[in-house]
C-alpha cells in the first residue's frame, strides 16, 4: 500500500484516514467477517476506497472489490497492490458476474444507499454458489434516524429491523444476527491470557448484570446462507480493540480544546460582565439614552 495516495472523505465513502468513531465501526466489520473467509473467493461489493478489500486479501483465496464509482475504483487499484486482489467498476444492482461466482459477498453499508434493495439482493444471490455465505450490515432505522433526529444525506431508503429481514428471507433461509453499536468501555485484560473468552458485566442501577442485552442496535450484521452449512465458531460478544487507541486520541484531545476554549469563554464572559456592572459605564450609558 501507498500511504501517500488519499481518496478526500465527504462522507459518503469511508476512507482511513477519517479519524473519527466510525474507523471503528468499519474496521471492526471486516476484522469481523476475516473470520470466515480464509481460503475463499470473496466479492467486496461496493468497497469504496478499498482498504477493507485489502483486509479480507489477507485471509482470502482470491477477492474482488466492487464499487460504481470509476474513481474510487481507480484509487483502490492504485493503492492497493496484493496477487489475489482485483478492482472492478460495477452497480451492485447489476453485477458483471457469472452466476455461483463467489464463496462469499461482503457488503458493508451499502443497502440503505439503493433504492433498487431487491434487485441488488438478488443480484447477491445470483453470483453466490449454493453454500456461499452473505455478510451484510446496514443501519437500524429506529436508532440511527428516528432516535436521533439525524439525516444522512447519502442515505436513499434506510430500514427498519423487519423490512431488513422480509428482503433477507426472500433469498437466504438460514440467518445469524448481530447488533453493532459505538460505547464506552473499560476493557480488563489478563496479563498472559489466551483471549479465548469475553466476560462483560454492566451496572444498572446499583446492581451488576451479566445476561443482558449489551446494546441498542445502531446497525445490523447479518451472516446469511442459503442452506445450513457450518460456521466457524463466532463469539457471543466481538470486541473490536484498537491497541494505538488512534481514535480515542483524538476524541480526547478534541475534548480538551473544546474545554480549553469553554474555559476561556466563561472567563473572557465573567471579565465583561464586571466590566458592563461599573459605575463609569453606566453614566456612559446614560449620556447616550439622553441623546436619543
Amino acid at each position: 500500500m501507498t500511504k501517500d495516495k488519499k481518496l478526500a472523505f465527504t462522507g459518503e465513502r469511508f476512507t482511513p484516514e477519517c479519524v473519527r468513531e466510525i474507523w471503528y465501526e468499519h474496521y471492526h466489520r471486516y476484522a469481523f467477517a476475516k473470520r470466515l473467509i480464509a481460503g475463499k473467493t470473496i466479492l467486496d461489493a461496493a468497497c469504496g476506497e478499498g482498504y477493507g478489500s485489502q483486509i479480507l486479501a489477507e485471509n482470502a483465496k482470491q477477492v474482488t472489490g466492487l464499487d460504481i464509482d470509476s474513481e474510487t475504483v481507480n484509487h483502490a487499484r492504485s493503492r492497493y497492490k496484493k496477487n489475489n486482489l482485483k478492482f472492478v467498476q460495477g452497480s451492485c444492482a447489476e453485477l458483471p458476474f457469472e452466476d455461483a461466482s463467489f464463496d462469499v459477498i461482503i457488503s458493508f453499508e451499502t443497502l440503505e444507499h439503493l433504492e433498487q434493495q431487491q434487485e441488488m439482493l438478488a443480484e447477491f444471490s445470483r453470483v453466490l454458489n449454493k453454500d456461499g455465505i452473505l455478510i451484510i450490515s446496514t443501519p437500524d432505522k429506529k436508532h440511527y434516524s428516528d432516535a436521533t433526529g439525524f439525516e444522512n444525506e447519502f442515505h436513499v431508503k434506510e430500514l427498519y429491523r423487519e423490512e431488513f429481514r422480509q428482503l433477507l428471507n426472500s433469498h437466504w433461509q438460514h440467518q445469524l444476527w448481530y447488533s453493532q453499536a459505538m460505547a464506552f468501555s473499560s476493557i480488563m485484560e489478563k496479563i498472559g491470557g489466551k483471549k479465548s473468552i469475553f466476560a462483560t458485566d454492566i451496572l444498572d442501577k446499583g446492581k451488576l448484570e451479566t445476561d443482558k442485552k449489551m446494546l441498542t442496535s445502531m446497525y445490523y450484521i447479518v451472516i446469511a446462507t442459503k442452506q445450513q452449512i457450518t460456521l466457524p465458531q463466532l463469539p457471543d460478544l466481538h470486541l473490536f480493540a484498537d491497541k494505538q487507541q488512534s481514535v480515542y486520541k483524538h476524541y480526547n484531545e478534541t475534548i480538551r480544546d473544546y474545554i480549553s476554549v469553554a474555559e476561556k469563554y466563561v472567563a473572557l464572559n465573567d471579565k465583561h460582565q464586571k466590566w458592563l456592572s461599573t459605575p463609569i459605564l453606566g453614566k456612559i450609558i446614560k449620556f447616550l439614552e439622553r441623546g436619543k
